[in-house]
């Protein structure tokens, strides 16, 4: 299957001339039960509450550091040329690497294994398939963060992802502290949309990666958000996972730390919410950084 042609209603405007609202989420965060996979009611019911779940070592110490090695290996080399390799803006080094899935065959593995493809099939109720992989590189002293955003405010604006029936998985290849730029994300949060004001400008991928400056919510809007949700980090050791929905707020800081902060993050897409046209966009952006073939994923 490939882009759908068929046009749906916007259910999440955003991008807008006037002033952002923040709308209430017209869909349910988890879209399974516990009969679905591994993830036991308790733990399902949390995460329609929270927005998100910390799987505590998904990986072994011996698959972190076999993962660890693909990382250092694809990010050596000239990737001048190479527009999936993302560079941080004031120092060159690799930030992200997308299309991991398809380029290295451990991660294409990975993707596939039962202990997270069964557990994306039981969140989203459905099969699924990969919209986005990458891996992230934040080293020491240099690494960048990414100010306050919902992924799916930008799915939905520039790739045309309907609704937020998405869940995204960050394995830790490294110790995550609160003092090395953890994830940050607002439990709860994503019960809201927040609209974001401002055109969409051509071609905003290219430095949207490196520093998002269109579709972010405003000061105003982040602080009525922490006011209402709060703010909760990802810590933890390297092989643990977070799961996060779509529509959660989410940042994080700057590392000025010596200790390196690294992951595998992939973005699974219920097979029953294939992209439309972009919602606020004039085209969708590249298949490396928004997949649009929703063959479902197999083992």
């Amino acid at each position: 299957m490939t882009l759908t042609d068929t046009r749906v209603d916007d259910s999440y405007p955003t991008r807008i001339t006037g002033k952002p609202e923040h709308l209430p989420r017209t869909h349910p965060t988890v879209w399974g039960t516990e009969v679905d996979g591994p993830l036991d009611a308790a733990t399902l019911a949390n995460h329609e509450t929270r927005g998100y779940t910390v799987v505590d070592q998904l990986l072994s110490p011996g698959e972190v550091q076999t993962y660890w090695q693909e990382l250092v290996r694809m990010s050596s080399g000239d990737h001048r040329d190479d527009e999936r390799v993302i560079t941080e803006a004031k120092t060159g080094e690799v930030r992200s690497i997308f299309d991991v899935h398809e380029t290295s065959e451990l991660i294409a593995e990975l993707v596939r294994d039962p202990r997270v493809l069964d557990r994306a099939r039981q969140i989203l109720g459905s099969e699924v398939y990969i919209h986005q992989s990458r891996v992230n590189y934040m080293p020491g002293f240099k690494g960048t963060g990414f100010y306050w955003h919902s992924d799916f405010e930008t799915w939905h604006a520039e790739d045309g992802m309907p609704v937020p029936r998405a869940v995204s998985c960050s394995i830790a290849l490294t110790d995550n502290y609160p003092f090395n730029g953890g994830l940050m994300v607002m439990p709860g949060s994503q019960r809201t949309f927040v609209q974001c004001a401002g055109e969409t400008p051509e071609n905003n991928y290219k430095s949207s990666l490196k520093e998002q400056r269109v579709g972010v919510p405003s000061e105003e809007d982040i602080t009525a958000l922490a006011a209402e949700y709060g703010i909760d980090q990802f810590t933890g050791q390297a092989g643990s996972a977070l799961w996060f929905d779509s529509n959660v707020m989410h940042g994080s800081s700057n590392n000025i730390t010596p200790y390196p902060r690294s992951n595998i993050f992939v973005v699974f897409n219920s097979v029953e919410n294939a992209l439309q046209e972009p919602f606020a966009a004039i085209e969708p952006r590249p298949a490396f950084i928004a997949g649009r073939d929703s063959t479902p994923l197999t083992r």
